[in-house]
């Protein structure tokens, strides 16, 4: 098996750094490299710059609005733009979403929805964890009772989700719902698109360990959905959602970013002293540091190999899980590495600092210091979300050791 990238790929590389030089804003750049809490205009700035340039959906088909890109293009091209310090594409309508409408939706669907998404019509979130139903996903509560009146077929809907990602912005919300009470727990959910401008929603915020407001709850109370946005077969809605947690787990890995962040703590650790001498040089530092290098090197092959089966038709199974777990092992080691090599310059966070990207009053430490223990707090979450390692060790052995 050939891992190495073509002279096409790396023709395409190139192309793709000089995209980012030409049209990537020096301001943004600036406030993801300082940990800067970006904005939701943030945000939409660069998910428009990718949509002009029609790099924006590059895991979609193309008759869809999306690149045709093979897998290794897809990679080259994520792990470029994390190493040139660009936002994270929200994913929860381009990269979950849209998979599972072009997957599993109507010809009407994708005609409505796919294209809001690409233009950022519509900002999406996802409402699968419930207080409860966290690892154990297929126990949602959230109830959707269909019925038909004057204005239609429609569903009514209530309950409750949790730790809603960026729920603030949203005005859809893709859910989990329980449309058969009596079956199963996996043969009796739907899934369901909801307007969160609909009467009977209500968000409210949760406000995490590093003073963000990152997550949130969201509440329905007797929210009307038509008919038309149930996804899939009802009652089948599960068979959704497994297919969208592929995808979401393998982006939770996040190659990219945590190759940009290892070469950012390589910089500090070379300048950072400790007993006169560089902190890169001393035994437990440096073994720490080595060890995880080495860790995501093994998670980048990994990676290149189930790229190399994708390409030869494969699906991915068992590998996302694998990704998951260790590249959220990766990321807050990374992170846990960072604060300590900031020392005691990193046990204040100022909001201020994280909040406003012309805040000047005197930095405390050296660049950096100020966001290092709100990113060690904040990457506590990774192992947790997209289905908890835990669970993820039981369907690797469920689906490679028949346990």
């Amino acid at each position: 098996m050939d891992l190495s990238f073509t002279p096409e790929e790396e023709a395409f590389r190139a192309e793709v750094r000089a995209f980012l030089a030409e049209k990537y804003p020096k301001r943004l750049a600036d406030k993801v490299r300082q940990g800067k809490r970006l904005t939701k205009a943030d945000q939409e700035e660069w998910h428009a710059i990718l949509n002009a340039r029609g790099w924006l959906a590059n895991h979609w088909p193309k008759e869809y609005g999306g690149t045709g890109w093979t897998p290794g293009q897809s990679f080259i091209f994520d792990t470029e733009c994390a190493l040139a310090a660009t936002p994270r594409i929200v994913p929860f309508g381009l990269s979950m979403l849209g998979p599972v409408l072009i997957k599993f939706g109507t010809e009407e669907q994708k005609a409505r929805w796919l294209p809001r998404i690409l233009d950022g019509s519509d900002w999406w979130s996802q409402g699968y964890s419930e207080p409860g139903s966290g690892s154990d996903l297929a126990s949602v509560k959230t109830t959707a009772v269909r019925g038909i009146d004057a204005q239609g077929d429609h569903y009514i809907v209530n309950g409750q989700k949790t730790w809603t990602t960026l729920g603030q912005h949203g005005n859809m919300i893709f859910c989990l719902v329980r449309t058969d009470p009596k079956a199963k727990k996996q043969e009796g959910i739907s899934f369901l698109l909801v307007d969160m401008k609909a009467p009977g929603v209500e968000v409210r915020p949760i406000v995490t360990l590093d003073g963000d407001r990152e997550v949130n709850e969201v509440f329905f109370t007797d929210v009307r959905v038509p008919a038309e946005n149930l996804v899939g077969q009802e009652h089948r809605g599960w068979t959704c959602a497994k297919y969208l947690l592929t995808y979401e787990r393998t982006n939770i890995a996040g190659i990219g970013g945590s190759m940009a962040a290892l070469g950012r703590l390589k910089q500090v650790a070379a300048k950072q002293r400790k007993n006169g001498r560089p902190l890169a040089e001393d035994p437990a530092f440096a073994a720490r540091l080595a060890r995880v290098e080495i860790e995501l090197e093994n998670m980048k092959t990994t990676n290149l190999r189930v790229i190399a089966a994708v390409e030869g038709g494969g699906v991915p199974g068992a590998e996302s899980s694998m990704l998951k777990i260790r590249g959220t092992q990766i990321q807050q080691e990374l992170s846990s590495l960072y604060r300590r090599a900031m020392g005691p310059y990193a046990l204040p966070f100022i909001e201020a600092a994280l909040e406003d990207e012309h805040y000047d009053a005197p930095a405390v430490g050296p660049a950096g210091a100020a966001y290092a223990a709100a990113k060690y707090f904040n990457m506590r979450k990774t192992s947790i979300y997209g289905g908890s390692n835990e669970i993820q060790r039981n369907i690797i052995s469920k689906m490679i050791l028949g346990l």
